[in-house]
């Protein structure tokens, strides 16, 4: 049995795949998911899990490289957006380097998320409340 905090086997499979500068969508549970694309489903009900708790099992084995938010979650979601950064903060001093965090329109932030290698789709029923991780090096 995995002792490590992120328990969900495709979620830990999903880190095991990337590389350095694959992309992971973690969103809510209203955004759009192409057909296509690896949909690594959370949701149980409203709110369960949250993008947050999401947010936290994966960086419990992810290394980032960069972050990129919709620039409407600043005004339209501060609280939300205010506990992303301070996660990304911690993440800075835990791998010792600078996070690049990047605003994009959410419409922009739609079409970029059609490239990540996977979405994970929470239960968060906040508007802009996504986020997408760019996979960095531990070394």
């Amino acid at each position: 049995m995995k002792k490590t905090t992120l328990l969900n086997p495709a979620l830990s499979a999903l880190v095991a795949r990337c590389g350095h500068f694959d992309e992971i969508t973690i969103c809510d549970a209203g955004l759009p998911i192409p057909a296509n694309a690896e949909r690594i489903d959370m949701a149980l009900s409203p709110g369960v899990p949250d993008l947050l708790s999401c947010i936290d099992a994966i960086l419990s084995e992810l290394q980032l490289q960069s972050v990129t938010l919709a620039q409407e979650i600043i005004d339209i979601n501060p609280q939300v957006h205010q506990q992303i950064l301070e996660r990304i903060a911690q993440e800075q001093k835990l791998c010792g380097r600078h996070i690049n965090i990047i605003y994009i329109s959410h419409d922009a932030f739609k079409l970029q998320s059609h490239n990540s290698r996977a979405i994970v789709r929470s239960g968060e029923c906040s508007p802009y409340a996504n986020v997408i991780f760019s996979c960095g090096v531990p070394f």
